[in-house]
């Protein structure tokens, strides 16, 4: 869906922006996130409540994350892959009604706008390594036919 890729890409930029200015999340919102998404309140919404939820539950969602990268830190990686990977997972754990291959599709095609030519290669193996994790944990809690795939393959 075109307009919550462009929720999705709002809010990479916002995290962006947190992540680099360490501004307040409401000035974030005002001036990153409403300024793209103002004439659809509907996709604004997702897009605030999807910014604010991984805010909410960074270090969760960066320990789940951390689980999956062999060798590396964190910290390591490239910024826009790690707030990608970040918004993948939060829909994985909390949004049940987005199926986990449309997180991972938006992820590495985002990926391939923004980031490096590797990206979507490498987000694909954390986000389908994670994805198993999680199902094996029981964490993963869609509704309705067919929102739950374990592996995409790019």
């Amino acid at each position: 869906m075109a307009q919550r890729r462009e929720a999705r890409e709002a809010v990479l930029q916002a995290l962006y922006a947190n992540e680099i200015g360490k501004g307040r999340w409401e000035d974030i919102i005002k001036s990153v996130i409403k300024p793209r998404l103002s004439n659809d309140t509907e996709i604004f919404k997702f897009a605030e409540r999807l910014f604010l939820k991984i805010v909410n539950n960074q270090e969760q969602i960066d320990e789940i994350i951390q689980e999956h990268l062999n060798n590396w830190r964190l910290g390591r990686l490239n910024t826009i892959d790690r707030l990608l990977l970040r918004i993948a997972i939060t829909e994985f754990l909390y949004y049940e009604q987005i199926p986990t291959k449309v997180s991972i599709n938006e992820a590495i095609e985002i990926a391939k706008k923004y980031s490096t030519k590797k990206s979507g290669n490498f987000i694909n193996g954390i986000l389908d390594s994670a994805l198993e994790q999680l199902n094996k944990d029981g964490r993963i809690n869609k509704k309705g036919r067919g929102l739950i795939e374990t592996s995409y393959k790019s």
